[in-house]
Order: C-alpha cells, then structure tokens, then sequence
C-alpha cells in the first residue's frame, strides 16, 4: 500500500521548489505552476468571471510571484501565498474594469446602440440566461422522470400543472392524506438528488483541463524568458 503525501510533506516540497526558483530554476517554477494551477485559475475566475481575464491574471501574478519568491518564507503555504498575489491581481483587475463602466446617466442619454440595448433588453430573455434555463429545465425533467411512478403523477400534478391536494385526490383516486404524503417524498427526492448533481456540477466548475493548464505554463516561461536570465524580474 503506497503512502499518501502529507500536508507537511507537500509543503516541504513547496518550500524546496520555491528556494531553487527563486534563484531562476525554470524546471522549479515549472513545478510550482504546474502543482498549483488549478487552484490559483479558479481563485482568479472567481474574482474576474472570465476564462480569458482568469488566465491573463493569473499568468501576471505568476511572474509578480517569482520576482518576489525571495520573500517567501517557508513557514507559511506555498499555496496560501500565492492565492494572496493571484487575488490581488484579479482584484486590481476588476477595479480598474470598473473604473471604465459608463456612469448610469451618461449611459441614459447614449445614442450607441449597444447602450440602449443593454439598457433596454430583458435580462431574462438574454442568451445567456435563456440557455441556462434550458439546461435547468431539462436537468429537473430528467430528475422528475427518475422519481417512482406513483411520486410522478402526484408531483406532476401539484407542483407542475398547480392542482390543489383535493383535485389530485379526486384525478388519482386516492385519499388526499396520501397525495400530500407523495407530494413531500417527491420533493424530498428531488432536492436530495438535485443536491447529488450539484455536487457533481461543482467538482467539475470552471474546469482546468490540460490545454489551460499547458498554455498558462508556456506563456509564464515565455515571458519570463523574454525579461532576460535568472528570475522573471
């Protein structure tokens, strides 16, 4: 049976990584993105909401984060210090965004038509949002026709078509005691196996394959080969 690594040896190995990068070891940097990319790209896209800021982000701190490895003291996470300057990034990034955003009475008076739409349109009918209610919609009709069949109809009838617990009784032929009863264990399920899916879902959330993973490594080493030897100072 193969031991697994401990926190303290990881963070040994962090601590060893970081003291041959910060005297310019590519392959030690190298390590260290690699390591820890996914953590650093969700940290980012969770400031930024965007893929592309996310990996511009964090592909600027990282070169911030090895100018400033020398700084680093190995009584502390690796990881928890690089989440600081990757956060900091993405922050920066977003205020200065926010700094450009047209004030709302400048934008009430825009003759652009990109404005106007924006100002005008229905959030509920954008793409974006018209999208993920598909997906939802068809999440819960999947989850629904998992339900057993006596919960179904029950379901069906009072929560999607709205009929009160007497009507259900009187369609189904059952007493109304066992309607609400159904009714309760079939929301029940459905939270329960929503709630499964959910977990699912945000294992798998803003998701960190190989490619970005590659990309992010080969534009750091890139750059930081461009600033000259050494460090990416």
């Amino acid at each position: 049976m193969h031991n697994l690594p401990t926190p303290s040896s990881h963070q040994a190995a962090d601590a060893e990584l970081a003291a041959r990068a910060a005297s310019g070891d590519a392959d030690a940097f190298e390590a260290i993105m690699r390591r820890h990319n996914r953590l650093l790209f969700r940290t980012a896209r969770s400031i930024l909401k965007s893929d592309s800021d996310a990996e511009d982000a964090l592909q600027e701190a990282y070169l911030r984060a090895w100018r400033a490895l020398d700084g680093f003291r190995a009584d502390a996470r690796l990881s928890t210090w690089l989440v600081r300057i990757v956060a900091n990034e993405a922050l920066g990034r977003l205020r200065r965004r926010e700094a450009q955003v047209i004030p709302l009475d400048a934008a009430m008076h825009s003759s652009e038509p990109e404005t106007l739409a924006s100002l005008t349109a229905d959030p509920d009918r954008q793409p974006e949002r018209v999208a993920m209610r598909t997906e939802l919609r068809q999440l819960m009709e999947a989850r629904i026709d998992l339900l057993p069949d006596a919960f179904r109809s029950v379901f069906m009838l009072r929560a999607v078509e709205e009929m009160n617990v007497e009507e259900v009784s009187q369609a189904l032929g059952i007493p109304e005691a066992t309607v609400r009863t159904r009714f309760f264990r079939a929301r029940s399920l459905l939270r329960e196996g929503l709630a499964s899916d959910i977990d699912v879902a945000l294992g798998d959330a803003f998701a960190f394959d190989g490619a970005r993973c590659d990309r992010i490594v080969v534009a750091v080493l890139a750059r930081a080969a461009q600033a000259g030897p050494g460090t990416a100072g």
